[in-house]
């Protein structure tokens, strides 16, 4: 039953990640809470499914034309930095600490985009598929 239970974590995650979304704010409390991993093996759990989850969307979007190559450097360096620096912050902190400040950091999306769904014009158009932004 473990087993099915983790299969169907991993799965709402992946397509959570699937769609840009960020697989792990589902993953980690999916983890945390269903499976009972702690909060620092759910986290170590997400970025290791990260890894093929990535592999995949980025193929795919790439071929969708929805990905910007030009931009790769001017996002994908400063993010190596700065979660190499917090992963350091991670591995000394305590797990209740690191539960606490993502469940902030979930409401404070969760609000974010109440607002802006709220706010929202009503005509926007949605990009049609494999109509994207191309460079």
């Amino acid at each position: 039953m473990e087993m099915i239970l983790l299969v169907i974590v991993g799965a709402a995650g992946g397509a959570l990640g699937g769609m840009g979304m960020g697989g792990g704010t589902l993953l980690i409390p999916l983890l945390s809470l269903l499976c009972g991993f702690v909060q620092h093996s759910a986290q170590a759990a997400n970025l290791v499914a990260f890894i093929p989850m990535s592999a995949v969307s980025i193929t795919l979007h790439m071929k969708s034309g929805l990905v910007r190559p030009k931009y790769f450097f001017t996002v994908a360096l400063p993010a190596a930095a700065s979660s190499a620096g917090a992963s350091f912050l991670a591995m000394n902190a305590r797990g209740e600490f690191l539960g606490k400040a993502f469940g902030i950091f979930l409401i404070a999306v969760a609000v974010s985009m109440f607002v802006t769904g709220l706010t929202a014009k009503k005509e926007e158009k949605p990009i049609p598929l494999g109509g994207g932004l191309r460079s």
